[in-house]
């Protein structure tokens, strides 16, 4: 049994739901899309106190299940316009769970600045946030850790999201306390900040009842092994997701210079220095941490500590979507660089892919150069002032492409593409073409598929297959990067559960949830008004071959949708 709060932010009043068996474990993604589209908020303005702001956790949130504490955040797009979850590691969901919460749901907007803070008792209760506004997020973390001990994990609307800014996220703790951890994307900071709550904080406590808690602890241990022998969760271990830049790079997919190659060539470096082999080396050398767990119990530990040539840390973590982003597609070639501005960036709270395609948009319309950190500093500081030009760059890429009046600006229902050229990696470049949730990756990742013999039906069907076991793992609280062990291991994952809540659920329903999630996002799309139109790449993929391979997209969303049946 868990709770659900419906917290009323006006009068600062509780609504306590109780949760059993199913109900637990329909969670996450799959739980955000049942209620939006259950409440109408299609129709509703996203930056109006009308929109709910959503925190979902797993069934397995609270224990030390590797990879299973990931916490969802959802509401109506002010980005895209529509729907979105956005899910994060760190500590939050796993106080949730601890606090014996399946989520919560914020109503309405406070009439002030608030923290929120929830006790090891189940308590809520709120305060004024003056003492915090306009603080970056290093500084807020401090401040509420002053106030509330160590024991708690936070979440924290950043200076961006104060002023409404599309860049935000919301930053959550990691396991040692950095506010780095952000359920980033589609603007979901700004419907914080929307709701003028500042921070939330959460006792972190013990582990949450369970219907059989001893073998729930032996399913974690053999999670851990399965682990242990898969290939793809060791090569994260040792790597980090930035391996990726180097297969990438390898294959001509990675984002280079506003998306004009693929390729990132250095004559000078036999090794590419902005790859996760080369990364390794150097932090290693330097005294760095190459694994690291985001979340508690995670064994995969694909995150790291960078740290500069003096032993000192700069950022945690430096990852494949913000060394693609704000790196390559930046034009910059050296990592010290991009950790400067990754931690800026995690200072902020602001989304590192729509930040780092944004100001390469920025460079190509020649307001500044390919390479050049300090202009990339120098914009990042506007947007931390909330200057004149800060607040435009703020409403990220594709706002500030049509401000420019610029032609290749890389969106999809105006959020920014991930960093997988569509041109080559074309399954993926079909998850960002029709997912729900706007460009995302995350939403049906095929990183590694050659689809260039392959027909149309072909490509859709391996990114439909990925869309749906993502879409799985998301309303469960798993970190994809398992899923070299969930996608193989459905019946243990699925029995584990039915141990944890006492449910009697088979295998089907694991595909089930995925088929549900994803066929109520697109529900919340059309009822917002999104069509075929809105599934479309921009044009430039489709007119300028990508070097090296020569490649222009292929696939136009008519014939897309039709594949899938939409």
């Amino acid at each position: 049994m868990r709770e659900y709060l419906h917290i009323q932010l006006a009068d600062q009043k509780v609504e306590r739901q109780t949760f059993t068996g199913e109900q637990i474990a329909r969670s996450g993604r799959y739980f955000i899309a049942r209620e939006l589209v259950a409440c109408g908020a299609a129709k509703v303005e996203p930056l109006s106190e009308d929109n709910p702001l959503i925190f979902s956790v797993g069934p397995f949130a609270g224990t030390n299940f590797s990879n299973a504490n990931r916490v969802s955040v959802g509401c109506r797009s002010p980005l895209t316009g529509g729907i979105k979850e956005a899910n994060a590691g760190g500590t939050f969901g796993f106080a949730l769970g601890q606090l014996g919460l399946s989520g919560m749901t914020l109503h309405g907007a406070a009439s002030d600045w608030t923290v929120m803070h929830i006790s090891r008792e189940g308590e809520v209760s709120f305060s004024s946030a003056a003492n915090l506004m306009g603080l970056s997020n290093f500084e807020c973390a401090a401040k509420l850790h002053e106030q509330f001990g160590n024991k708690i994990s936070l979440g924290i609307c950043g200076p961006v999201g104060e002023y409404l800014g599309l860049l935000s996220g919301i930053s959550f703790s990691d396991t040692d306390h950095r506010p780095s951890r952000l359920a980033a994307r589609g603007g979901v900071g700004a419907v914080m900040g929307a709701k003028k709550v500042k921070a939330i904080v959460l006792d972190l406590n013990k582990m949450p009842k369970l219907h059989d808690r001893k073998k729930v602890i032996g399913a974690v241990k053999q999670y851990n092994a399965f682990l242990k022998e898969d290939e793809i969760a060791q090569n994260m271990k040792t790597f980090g997701t930035a391996l990726m830049a180097d297969t990438q790079n390898y294959l001509g997919g990675l984002p280079v210079r506003n998306f004009t190659t693929g390729q990132l060539v250095d004559p000078d470096q036999e090794t590419m220095r902005m790859g996760g082999e080369f990364i390794r080396e150097q932090n290693l050398e330097r005294g760095g941490e190459t694994a690291h767990a985001c979340m508690p119990g995670c064994t995969i530990e694909c995150s790291n500590v960078y740290v500069d040539k003096d032993g000192n840390e700069v950022t945690s973590p430096v990852e494949y979507e913000t060394l693609g982003l704000m790196g390559t597609n930046c034009g910059l070639k050296d990592p010290d660089a991009l950790a400067r501005v990754n931690f800026i960036a995690n200072d902020l709270g602001v989304d590192t892919i729509e930040t780092g395609a944004m100001i390469a948009v920025l460079m190509d319309a020649g307001l500044g150069k390919f390479g050049d950190v300090g202009f990339m500093e120098e914009v990042l500081e506007e947007i931390r002032k909330g200057s004149e030009n800060g607040r435009l760059w703020a409403q990220g890429t594709g706002r500030v492409g049509a401000h420019y009046q610029l032609e290749r600006v890389p969106v999809i229902k105006q959020q920014a593409i991930s960093a997988y050229d569509p041109r080559v990696v074309e399954a993926t470049g079909i998850t960002m073409m029709v997912t729900a949730q706007g460009a995302d990756h995350t939403a049906g990742n095929v990183p590694k598929l050659d689809c260039t013999n392959m027909t149309v039906d072909e490509v859709v069907a391996a990114s439909l297959e990925s869309q749906l076991v993502m879409a799985s793992s998301d309303s469960l609280g798993l970190c994809i990067f398992g899923r070299g062990v969930t996608d193989t291991n459905v019946e243990f994952v699925v029995n584990a559960i039915n141990d944890a809540h006492g449910t009697e659920l088979t295998e089907e329903f694991y595909t089930e949830l995925g088929k549900e999630t994803l066929a109520l996002e697109y529900q919340f799309n059309r009822d917002a008004g999104f069509t075929d139109a809105d599934d479309e790449l921009p044009e430039f993929f489709y007119t300028e071959p990508l070097a090296p391979t020569g490649k222009v997209a292929r696939f136009h969303a008519p014939e897309v949708n039709r594949s899938l049946g939409y």
